[in-house]
């Protein structure tokens, strides 16, 4: 069996649909925001454009943390098809304070429609990883993960180019994003209700409203579990260096590669495709067991494949002879730069 065929059951299509709609919204609204604080919000506060980039950032990360261990909670104590559902319809909710903060150009309400995308994420995430092991059988349960990998990068990768590209243009920008926004938002939702019902955990636990002492108390418990503790490290690793490259790519692209937006997008595109193709060749790989010598492996190659950019990208600007903007056109007639782009693939 493939683990294609899984896209075709009921067990995991409406699951499957319903989280890659939830992390392309996501990167939807948040590059959308980028973009609108750095050319349009940015003349209406003393604040640099670039300070609030990274408030952003660190406003849509700051619920994983605080509300992590609470989300954990919630997710055993309930059945977990309902929750999605309620989560989903308050993601409708969130965006059409989106659209209004838009409309209105309020950048506190923009700030705090991203806090709520961060928290509704947050509280889908437990019950995103807890109700596959429910819904599919051990043997699918790697083929399971690698397409929600899959999809979850591919979601990324689309809301960055469909966010910073719509909310770009000068006369209807605003309109078209809020459209999507909500659009996906309702889709997201539709999806949710046809997850099949994925019993509590414990029924009997007793969900801790603290959200700080539970946060630090779950982290002494991880830090006591060593098994536990690796696996979370690899994990936070694995996310740590993917949104690393994703920040870095355009920066890269045009001060090293001269390249203009077409060439970011499609150094992007390259890194999200090799993020796919592992993704779905760890099914293979591990023979449909979880395989952790894969790991070692994989840390190798994204090492080597690393230090190679870097001997390639870093003297292209000085030694290559490149126009101050190059198109994704000239990028491709250059040999060196296919080498880029396959060392993209391979660390992806």
């Amino acid at each position: 069996m493939s683990q294609f065929d899984l896209l075709a059951s009921k067990r995991f299509l409406p699951l499957f649909s319903t989280q890659f709609l939830g992390a392309l919204n996501d990167n939807i609204y948040k590059n959308a925001l980028v973009i609108f604080i750095t050319f349009t919000l940015a003349e209406q506060t003393t604040i640099e454009s670039s300070i609030l980039v990274i408030l952003a950032g660190g406003i849509f990360i700051l619920p994983y943390f605080l509300f992590s261990a609470t989300a954990g909670q919630i997710a055993d104590k309930f059945e977990k098809s309902l929750l999605i559902q309620r989560i989903k319809l308050l993601e409708i909710l969130i965006m059409g304070l989106a659209v209004i903060g838009f409309v209105t150009q309020s950048l506190i309400m923009l700030m705090t429609v991203l806090f709520f995308m961060g928290m509704q994420s947050t509280f889908f995430g437990p019950l995103k990883y807890g109700i596959l092991p429910q819904h599919l059988k051990l043997h699918e349960l790697t083929g399971g993960n690698g397409l929600v990998q899959m999809g979850t990068y591919i979601a990324i990768l689309g809301g960055t180019i469909i966010g910073g590209a719509l909310i770009a243009l000068d006369t209807y920008g605003i309109v078209i994003v809020s459209v999507i926004v909500l659009g996906v938002a309702f889709s997201g939702w539709l999806s949710s209700l046809s997850i099949p019902r994925a019993d509590a955990a414990d029924e009997t636990l007793k969900v801790d409203w603290n959200f700080i002492y539970q946060t630090f108390r779950l982290l002494r418990y991880i830090y006591s579990e060593k098994v536990i503790l690796v696996a979370i490290i690899a994990i936070s690793w694995f996310w740590f260096i993917g949104a690393t490259y994703l920040s870095l790519v355009p920066t890269y692209t045009r001060d090293y590669l001269m390249g203009d937006e077409l060439v970011t997008t499609a150094l992007l595109t390259a890194f999200s495709i090799g993020i796919g193709s592992g993704s779905l060749m760890c099914e293979r790989l591990s023979g449909g067991k979880i395989e952790p010598g894969l790991v070692p492996i994989g840390a190798i190659g994204l090492t080597v494949f690393a230090v190679d950019l870097f001997l390639v990208g870093t003297p292209l600007a000085s030694e290559v002879p490149l126009p101050e903007a190059i198109t994704l056109l000239e990028f491709l007639k250059m040999p060196v730069h296919w080498r880029v782009l396959f060392d993209l693939v391979c660390i992806g």
